[in-house]
């Protein structure tokens, strides 16, 4: 499953602190546990089922029952400039010598506390994947994990085949009669995916996206949600905007289908990329705009299986759904209807032709990694290079490891746990995530403006809160999937549809609310408004994050915040629109939400006022839930490690004071360096504001401002009135 699931809020917010995230896709058994605070403090449940309190949390078997780790650095002390004023630029002050010092590697468009994350966590899951394919049994789920990375591995086994694996799919393409069969080969595409581009991987998408998830009207079952898709660039910017960079853009893309398409023999090369290329910027035209597909009242649009037939006509949707294995449904989530009534009209317009080139051509670039090395360097070279400004692909290792987690992600997590997450990590780690729920629930109480009504429903949603810490309390079993020593691309098809298949078998299930979407080894975070539940993989809690040995105000500043980060995900413009059973209704009183909307608006305009570029500035609309999430989560970090502390501030550091450990820390786990395609990339597409703007965030806390003595005429200095305060 891949991790990328900003584009649909509603279902998961991830928090994309990972230069491998874009921004932004367990289970020991809990029963409610008590947490410390005021007549509000949750008792929230960690992972799923029936289980102990927080702080008697019960811990996985294959877990081990090692020690801490040793210590690493507190603070970056030499990476501070401290010669830059902090009310001026925080982000300077915090990071400045280590911006200035640090280049970009050859083979990354983004570095910082992410990528350095990344990076660690990547050797180490090498090294076990590695001794996986030496020491484990044939035929265990170790095994298959060693022989997928192995196989990958092999390079001159994959050259020596060519385009063979690949050739009865892209003959069967070519082979397609009419537009039934177009519309079964469509349905035989789609996977569970909500992003209908993989912004992490740069993999061309299918005609649709696919996410099977709690119904917002019911959250008591499983419904199918369908999403726009199709196009071979990140948004439908990339196809209509008039800027220059969009334009050389466009033109490289269609030059990079050419060279796809003469790579693998196929005739006609340029005519049928030019084909392409315009079938995309129709869909584009089709496609709602990110804006439009934000809102969480999105997932109200239900067809029953008539209504395609009725309200998209265009397409063989019986042929398609059929394909797809959905034919048995008979009540869907269309996340873009205007935009699903559009392609269709698109569908019908577009010749035979021009639709087996589309396949054909995404079958090439799905399937490139894997191929030949011309296939996989001329994927990096546009979706690398030309978008990113990436000079150099990463070492084949490296796209190893991340396509052998996208297969078996689970069963490496299993192993990184084994060796890397001890217990006395989890209950450190646990504790905090007690007193940061803690510190929201007094929030809450304390919210003058919120009237009693309104805090009673939002305790009871804080109390509803499953929290996954780690790992998952059941691991998934990969004993159905078929890994085969020596075919590289057959076993990422496999893999695929192995994890397609696994999530329409919950399709009539009970809803499982303990199911994580992020692997062990993924260095990120992410909140499930609909599910109630928040997953914090073990390999996102590691230094710079997370390190058991070093002073607990460091750790409330980096990964506290990250985790009130998530829970506020719970509460921000689109997590606040569902109540504690994850149910789609409006819980506010009138007064209390036009105050929400006011904060919100206030806080939008602030992050538009960001000017990154002179042409470009941050979409403060667009990056408004994780804004949102930013402030709210800092501020509840901040409480909580007050209240860790005894109300008291922590002992003074190298010359820092303890408030001040607490905003450099946080303002060093967001230290990134972008190249000026990647960044201007993600400012279009991303849900996120650039990380040097989330550092920022702290000018909306009073504390900052008396921890670092902030006075006008400083720079990002607010006045009190303008300082945006929602929960």
């Amino acid at each position: 499953m891949k991790p990328s699931l900003a584009l649909v809020l509603a279902l998961a917010t991830p928090l994309a602190v990972s230069a491998a995230a874009c921004g932004k896709r367990a289970e020991p058994t809990p029963a409610p546990a008590t947490t410390p605070g005021g007549s509000g403090a949750p008792s929230a449940v960690l992972a799923g089922g029936d289980s102990a309190p927080l702080d008697a949390l019960a811990l996985d078997a294959s877990a081990p029952a090692a020690a801490l780790p040793p210590a690493g650095p507190p603070l970056d002390r030499a990476g501070m400039q401290t010669s830059v004023l902090p009310g001026d630029d925080f982000f300077a002050y915090a990071n400045g010598a280590w911006f200035a010092a640090t280049e970009i590697p050859a083979d990354r468009s983004t570095y910082g506390a992410g990528a350095v994350t990344d990076e660690r966590t990547d050797e180490r899951v090498a090294t076990l994947i590695k001794d996986a394919a030496a020491q484990a049994a044939p035929g265990t789920e170790a095994r298959k994990v060693g022989d997928y990375y192995a196989t990958f591995m092999d390079e001159a086994a994959i050259e020596a085949k060519g385009i063979a694996p690949l050739q009865p799919t892209l003959d069967r393409y070519a082979a397609l009669a009419d537009s039934s069969a177009v519309a079964r080969a469509i349905g035989e595409t789609l996977r569970t995916d909500v992003d209908a581009f993989n912004n992490t991987n740069f993999e061309t998408p299918n005609l649709f996206g696919v996410w099977i998830a709690q119904d917002v009207v019911d959250p008591t079952k499983y419904v199918t949600f369908l999403l726009q898709g199709g196009l071979g660039m990140p948004s439908r910017e990339y196809y209509l905007d008039s800027d220059p960079k969009m334009i050389a853009l466009r033109t490289a893309y269609e030059a990079h289908v050419v060279r796809n398409l003469k790579l693998a023999g196929i005739a006609d090369p340029e005519a049928k990329a030019k084909a392409v290329v315009a079938l995309e910027t129709a869909l584009a035209h089709a496609h709602a705009t990110r804006l439009e597909s934000e809102p969480a009242t999105n997932a109200l649009h239900h067809w029953a299986r008539a209504d395609f037939d009725k309200r998209a006509p265009g397409l063989d949707w019986a042929a398609l759904l059929d394909g797809a294995g959905l034919a048995a449904q008979t009540d869907f989530v269309v996340w873009q209807p205007k935009a699903f009534t559009a392609i269709a009209k698109v569908a019908k317009a577009t010749p035979l032709a021009t639709w087996q080139a589309f396949l054909i051509a995404h079958a090439i670039d799905n399937a490139a990694v894997f191929l030949p090395k011309a296939f996989a360097d001329e994927h990096f070279a546009f979706y690398g290079s030309a978008l990113s400004g990436t000079p150099a692909q990463r070492d084949r290792w490296k796209r190893g490891v991340a396509a052998t987690s996208d297969a078996l992600g689970e069963a490496v997590g299993k192993l990184y746990v084994a060796k890397y997450f001890p217990d006395a990590a989890k209950q450190k780690i646990t504790a905090l995530v007690k007193t940061v729920l803690a510190a929201f629930g007094r929030r809450i109480d304390g919210l003058a403006w919120m009237t009693p009504a309104t805090k009673a429903k939002a305790q009871a949603k804080l109390a509803a809160l499953t929290v996954g810490v780690g790992f998952p309390d059941h691991w998934r079993d990969f004993g159905g999937l078929e890994v085969v020593a020596g075919d590289a691309v057959g076993n990422a098809e496999r893999g695929s549809k192995f994890e397609y298949q696994r999530n329409l078998a919950k399709l009539g299930q009970p809803v499982d609310r303990s199911e994580w979407v992020m692997n062990p080894q993924l260095v990120n975070a992410v909140n499930l408004p609909v599910m109630n539940a928040m997953n914090f993989p073990a390999a996102i809690l590691q230094e710079p994050y997370f390190d058991a040995s070093r002073p607990d105000v460091m750790n409330y500043g980096a990964i506290g915040a990250i985790i009130g980060h998530e829970i506020s995900h719970s509460f921000d413009d689109q997590g606040a629109m569902f109540d504690a059973t994850g149910k789609l209704q409006n819980w506010w009183t009138p007064a209390d939400l036009a105050h929400f909307k006011q904060q919100s608006a206030a806080l939008a305009a602030q992050y538009s006022a960001y000017k990154p570029f002179p042409d470009l500035a941050v979409k403060g609309e667009q990056t408004l839930s994780e804004n949102i999430a930013d402030v709210a989560g800092l501020a509840a970090a901040f409480d909580a490690y007050r209240m860790a502390y005894a109300g008291q501030e922590a002992p003074t550091w190298e010359g820092l004071t303890g408030d001040q450990q607490f905003f450099v820390s946080f303002a060093q786990s967001w230290r990134t360096k972008m190249r000026e395609p990647e960044l201007r990339r993600r400012i279009v597409t991303d849900g996120h504001a650039p990380g040097e703007y989330r550092a920022d965030t702290v000018r909306n806390l009073d504390a900052w401002y008396a921890a670092f003595d902030v006075k006008p005429p400083a720079k990002l200095y607010l006045a009190p009135a303008a300082r945006v305060k929602i929960w």
